[in-house]
């Protein structure tokens, strides 16, 4: 089951849910905003290939903005912490910029129990697109878990406080070692 709206003020009061800073006026009826921060990684390499380390163009973006060119693909952070030792939260973007032509959270969406951090974003346009620092550019939601809930998250992406790079290529690094 998805939080709604007093549930969601409910837990973040009972520190249940973490998110910081906080802002009550960016809580939806079954979801909270979220702000893009200051950085873009554009992924540099043509074709990416996951058998190696992917490299990235940083760029630090100003109150001016940015304009996110189709074609390429970059990731980003929220401005916020946000995570949960009791609800699974999952990362969307916003309605009204989709409707601009900005895919954001593709395919990783769904975050682990028990991370707490800034989650790293990937944004794709299809079509030139300005995005601006601290924009609210996305929404996350909190669901209720089932079962045990002692197995939190551990792993190689966990308390990143900015975007973090694919790390895929370790596996294939792993299985010939």
């Amino acid at each position: 089951m998805i939080l709604t709206y007093h549930e969601i003020l409910d837990c973040v009061e009972k520190g249940l849910i973490h998110i910081s800073p906080f802002d009550e006026a960016m809580v939806n009826p079954n979801s909270c905003d979220y702000r893009i921060d200051y950085n873009l990684l554009e992924i540099s390499d043509l074709p990416v290939d996951p058998k190696r380390r992917t490299s990235y163009h940083e760029i630090n973006f100003t109150d001016d903005g940015y304009v996110l060119s189709p074609h390429k693909t970059y990731l980003a952070n929220t401005f916020e912490e946000i995570g949960s030792d009791f609800f699974v939260p999952s990362l969307m973007g916003k309605a009204s910029l989709g409707s601009l032509g900005l895919f954001l959270q593709i395919t990783a969406d769904l975050g682990n129990l028990g991370a707490k951090h800034k989650w790293t974003l990937e944004l794709k346009a299809v079509q030139p697109l300005k995005i601006y620092p601290m924009m609210r550019i996305g929404q996350v939601s909190f669901w209720k878990t089932t079962g045990d809930q002692s197995l939190q998250y551990k792993g190689k992406y966990d308390k990143f406080s900015h975007a973090k790079s694919s790390e895929i290529y370790t596996e294939f690094c792993q299985k010939t070692t």
